[in-house]
């Protein structure tokens, strides 16, 4: 594999790399890795880490250098029986040039919805233009290739509409359950002064523009006009959160929304998830939701906008609801869901049973037999 991006750098192509890592080996692969050195990471079995450049603007992502990318992914190329390339940048070009060199086979993960993307980012330029230039280079750089790998049925759709021809594979990456098997509700409303009778619905993932966290701070004003001690709590971090800040004190909600940022996944977002009555999402641009599938492995009811990638989740109608996209809409689906304990308790039931379908050894396993296609 090789990515632009990984961990330390928390978002969900690095998630799913570290997902598939772990859950590969019991099906007999053996993953190499090629990412970005961010600090003094400590060397890793099986992952090659290559020094990169901060890039002005952006403290969270790093450049890798094209020479030492290139050389380093052929090497560990030549090694291995396939290539699998996470992410379009630097590392996109590396992999499918050692692969076409060692002639050898060539995938890439499709984690990014870039036609939404990059609009908030470059706003100054014509959507349509944007739009334009996105569809181009995904078009483009899918044919290159001899499998891609999609996370939801929706962004297999979309990219057949850019003209993407080679082969795709509807491939989500699955959840580790055992990791969201429990969480110590009490002792996170504890530590962060939440009584325990006090409705909490809760939103992970990165706090940037796309997550159209503004949506949801709009839809908890709303529905506090029927839940007063309604509180929202925001973890995760991101370039959005000074202007969300500034939404929720807008609305006079500064109080009832609080950003908690970073928490840990093996303990802080666990409690988190066990800590809350109901989890939120309204991303529009989402190419799968493993964040909605991680609150339902925890028995958390989700209510969210069944767009793009959370679709393939919220199709079932088990675990979740899918709220109207509108404000009132979503807030009356929210307070409904939040004061019927009775519908609570069954969603948690579903949720629960729902997420065991997405477990990560499945989605490994059905990555381990793509693999062995493309290679026999």
């Amino acid at each position: 594999m090789v990515s632009d991006v990984y961990f330390p750098r928390v978002n969900g192509v690095s998630t799913s790399i570290e997902t598939f890592r772990q859950a590969l080996a019991p099906a007999g692969v053996d993953i190499r890795l090629v990412a970005p050195r961010y600090g003094e990471e400590p060397d890793q079995h099986g992952i090659a880490r290559i020094g990169a450049r901060r890039i002005p603007r952006d403290p969270e992502d790093r450049l890798l250098p094209w020479r030492e990318t290139r050389d380093t992914v052929h090497a560990e190329a030549a090694e291995c029986d396939l290539v699998h390339i996470q992410t379009p940048f630097i590392a996109h070009y590396a992999g499918l040039r050692a692969a076409r060199r060692l002639d050898k086979p060539v995938l890439a993960t499709y984690h990014t919805f870039f036609e939404e993307y990059l609009f908030h980012y470059a706003p100054f330029l014509p959507p349509a233009w944007l739009k334009g230039l996105a569809r181009r280079f995904s078009r483009t750089q899918c044919n290159d290739l001899d499998a891609v790998v999609v996370p939801s049925t929706a962004m297999r759709d979309r990219l057949a509409d850019y003209g993407v021809r080679a082969p795709m594979h509807v491939l989500p990456t699955g959840i580790p359950l055992s990791r969201f098997a429990k969480g110590d509700r009490a002792r996170f409303r504890a530590d962060h002064g939440i009584p325990e009778g006090r409705p909490v619905v809760l939103f992970v993932g990165r706090v940037a523009h796309e997550k159209n966290i503004g949506f949801l701070i709009e839809v908890v004003a709303r529905a506090r006009r029927r839940l007063p001690e309604l509180l929202f709590l925001v973890t995760g971090e991101g370039p959005a959160e000074k202007a969300l800040r500034q939404r929720a004190a807008a609305l006079g909600v500064a109080e009832q929304v609080r950003f908690l940022g970073y928490l840990d996944r093996q303990h802080q977002l666990p409690d988190a998830y066990a800590a809350a009555d109901a989890f939120i999402f309204a991303s529009r641009t989402e190419t799968q939701g493993l964040v909605l599938l991680e609150a339902m492995a925890m028995g958390l009811p989700v209510v969210a906008l069944a767009a793009m990638g959370t679709k393939d989740i919220l199709a079932p109608g088990l675990g979740g609801v899918a709220a109207p996209d509108d404000v009132d809409g979503f807030a009356a689906a929210l307070a409904d869901l939040l004061e019927d304990d009775p519908k609570r308790a069954r969603l948690a039931a579903e949720a629960r049973s729902y997420a065991r379908d997405w477990a990560d050894d499945r989605m490994a396993g059905r990555l381990a037999e793509l693999y062995r296609g493309l290679v026999s």
